[in-house]
């Protein structure tokens, strides 16, 4: 009889086993984000109005037609004065870059921030079982991840992985990285760099889709410090949900429409085609469409489901009619996200999601404000988004925050995070964070050189005041 009886516990014990064992390595896939800095260079890197209409004079290859498309462009993109250029601008030589700027610009931003971060949390450079660097528009060699290996002095045994031309979206694509290799290894450091390189990508010629890039692009980036060891989730600051990648590439018009070429003259520049908007829209929906099960509550797929149904059978046999403007998701997705970290790509794309997902200015001001103090720095901005959140003490235990972010290829990530713990520090906008929002989000610009819209084309020449910029 008890021969009988142990041969029955047996499977059971081993079901036991197997759920326990399965929960236990579960746990133990967890990624947490302890901490994170953003860079934020010195006042002397600052692009005020006077000196970027010094930087745009000093380009011979530009009329007067463009530098109406230029005001335009820049009152109407939301980024204020305070927004930071790399060391090349200052010095005149954006139009003959060498490799050493750009190495300048990583290394200024590694050796802050890396060291900053590891600093803060107490941690190592020899702890760090992972890097992840990601700078899409610079590629050395020896690469960015070996520079920062070699200072810190890394252990040889680190796992590296070094990312160029991911774009904008390279943020959640290198967290992705680092998430899966936390399946596969416990109990271990991970350390994600992420920026920008604009040095050596200035844009000389006068082609309105490559200008463009010159108004919206700044200096910036961010380090990430990530684990998965259950031993330390009660200090991290935010835990990982899930994480959706949408890659467009294989569309013709979305993979065009954002790319690095050279113009008709063979001048290198970032082209931003007219497709842009469509092509982010298609992937925004793609990607929204695989997300939304994985963070809304069932109730609200389910109301979704019953509206969209009902709005389908009384629109039968009725017109088709084009759709102009962002198209409206018509799913509540406060019902299962408390904040919303978007990618600064512009005012445009902030209004666009805004209106997409049916955004309040309280849920729109994060990104607002970044684009308006840091400029669209790329991989990085989400980031700066995330510090703004916490900075006005936004983020308590238990929250949920979704990230959304869009790059060339065309790519749409996503990803919600779980916030661990209540968070009330500054980063980047600690001394600054009771200036904002500011009373008005305008520019000067128009002010200053307003004057440009008078001219005419025939007879027009630039003031003596900037002919020393030629």
């Amino acid at each position: 009889m008890e021969l009988l009886i142990s041969l029955l516990l047996l499977p059971i014990l081993h079901l036991f086993f197997t759920i326990w064992k399965w929960v236990n390595d579960k746990r133990d896939q967890e990624c947490y984000i302890l901490d994170y800095q953003c860079y934020k260079p010195t006042d002397d890197r600052k692009c005020g109005t006077e000196f970027c209409g010094e930087v745009i004079a000093r380009n011979k290859n530009l009329g007067l037609n463009e530098y109406k498309f230029l005001l335009k462009a820049i009152v109407s993109s939301g980024i204020g004065e305070q927004t930071y250029a790399p060391r090349i601008m200052f010095s005149g030589r954006e139009e003959t870059p060498v490799l050493e700027d750009g190495i300048i610009e990583m290394e200024e931003f590694f050796h802050d921030s890396i060291g900053k971060l590891l600093s803060r949390a107490g941690v190592s450079p020899h702890e760090i079982d992972i890097l992840v660097v990601n700078v899409s528009m610079l590629s050395t060699l020896p690469s960015l991840s070996s520079r920062i290996i070699n200072h810190y002095k890394m252990r040889q045994d680190i796992k590296v992985f070094n990312l160029t031309g991911m774009g904008c979206s390279a943020s959640l694509i290198s967290l992705d990285i680092v998430k899966n290799v936390f399946k596969s290894y416990k109990n271990k450091y991970a350390l994600l760099v992420t920026s920008e390189c604009l040095s050596p990508n200035w844009y000389a010629g006068n082609d309105r889709s490559m200008i463009l890039a010159n108004c919206l692009f700044r200096s910036g980036g961010c380090a990430i410090l990530l684990t998965n060891k259950k031993s330390l989730k009660h200090k991290a600051m935010f835990k990982l949900k899930c994480l959706v990648r949408t890659h467009h590439g294989a569309r013709d018009e979305s993979y065009d429409c954002c790319i690095q070429r050279e113009d008709d003259r063979g001048r290198m520049g970032f082209h931003l085609g007219k497709n842009l908007p469509k092509a982010a829209t298609r992937s925004f929906i793609d990607n929204l469409r695989v997300i939304s099960p994985k963070i809304l509550p069932v109730r609200e797929l389910v109301r979704f489901m019953v509206v969209s149904f009902l709005k389908k059978w009384t629109k039968r046999g009725a017109t088709k009619r084009t759709s102009q403007g962002p198209i409206k998701s018509g799913v509540d997705f406060r019902t299962g996200v408390d904040h919303f970290c978007i990618h600064t790509g512009g005012k445009a794309v902030i209004e666009g999601i805004g209106v997409s997902l049916d955004l309040t200015e309280y849920d729109l001001e994060p990104a607002r404000m970044t684009l308006h103090r840091f400029g669209n720095t790329s991989a990085g901005s989400l980031w700066y988004v995330l510090a703004y959140m916490e900075a006005k003490k936004r983020l308590k235990k238990g929250d949920k925050v979704l990230m959304i972010s869009f790059g060339a290829g065309f790519k749409c990530n996503s990803c919600l995070w779980e916030v661990v713990r209540d968070l009330e520090d500054g980063n980047a906008w600690k001394d600054e964070i009771d200036k904002y929002p500011p009373k008005s989000l305008a520019n000067p610009y128009m002010k200053k050189y307003g004057w440009i819209q008078n001219e005419d084309i025939s007879t027009f020449k630039i003031p003596e005041e900037y002919m020393i910029y030629r």
